[in-house]
């Protein structure tokens, strides 16, 4: 329970404006919705309805956002300063790779053999030719990462998402959400089987490496960051528990390539 919960204080670092924006998988920098203006993101509306207790949400998103910008903020700019790009790389790949048997038991529960398929040749080449997932040699063999949580599962079997909830920590979430990372957090992982005090300090590098790879996405963050940072997360978490099948984008011209990568 206790490296559960240590878990949880790291992932401190991804959230308020690490939460609302992820890698794309084109590299193409822009972590929105297609051709999407930062503004109307802001301004929408759209998902308005899905925050009936915005007001308590909005006290816990204070809370995150004055911890992040004096203490987590700093220390991923000085991880990002102090760290070469070879290392930091490795650092994320290392990290992604734990998460492949999570992503193989969600694809499975889900019924996408082959994604299932996909995710184990991806642990097993990484960990394997990869030094241990150091290298995403999986990725050279185009086997692309298929990121999948027990949010996404809950989703798939027809739970519906519940209104928008502002975790303390944690950051943006649902009630859906919010019980599928517990879940997560209940599943025994590779990182039960490191002793520790070595445990702790990969806990506290995985939540430094994540919010440090998330700095150069806050510049696209306009008007009120709460209703920013909601809207991008809401329209994220339909796009990823639809395997990206949108019915309607409201920050869009279209509902093609809409862009995210996996929270």
């Amino acid at each position: 329970m206790m490296q559960r919960t240590l878990l949880a204080l790291s992932l401190t670092l991804a959230m308020t404006a690490g939460a609302s924006a992820q890698q794309p998988e084109d590299g193409s920098g822009n972590a929105l919705p297609g051709d999407a203006d930062p503004q109307e993101v802001a301004d929408s509306t759209a998902f308005d309805d899905r925050d009936p207790w915005e007001s308590f949400n909005r006290s816990i998103f204070t809370f995150n956002d004055v911890l992040d910008r004096n203490v987590l903020r700093p220390v991923a700019r000085g991880y990002n300063r102090v760290t070469p790009e070879p290392v930091n790389d490795g650092v994320s790949n290392f990290f992604s790779n734990l998460s492949e048997p999570g992503n193989i038991l969600n694809s499975l529960l889900q019924g996408k053999g082959e994604d299932a398929l996909i995710s184990t040749g991806r642990f097993i080449f990484n960990t394997t030719f990869g030094l241990l997932g150091l290298v995403d040699v999986a990725s050279y063999m185009e086997l692309p990462e298929k990121e999948e949580d027990f949010g996404q599962t809950f989703g798939y079997w027809g739970a519906d998402s519940g209104p928008f909830l502002m975790l303390p920590f944690f950051g943006p979430s649902t009630v859906r959400g919010t019980a599928g990372r517990g879940v997560d957090y209940a599943v025994p992982d590779l990182m039960d089987e490191v002793d520790t005090p070595e445990l702790y300090f990969l806990y506290a590098l995985y939540g430094v490496d994540l919010r440090a790879s998330l700095l150069g996405y806050e510049e696209q963050i306009t008007g009120d960051r709460y209703t920013f940072i909601r809207n991008i997360y809401l329209q994220r978490r339909e796009y990823q528990v639809n395997d990206g099948k949108v019915e309607s984008d409201p920050f869009a011209n279209d509902d093609e390539d809409l862009m995210l990568e996996d929270f």
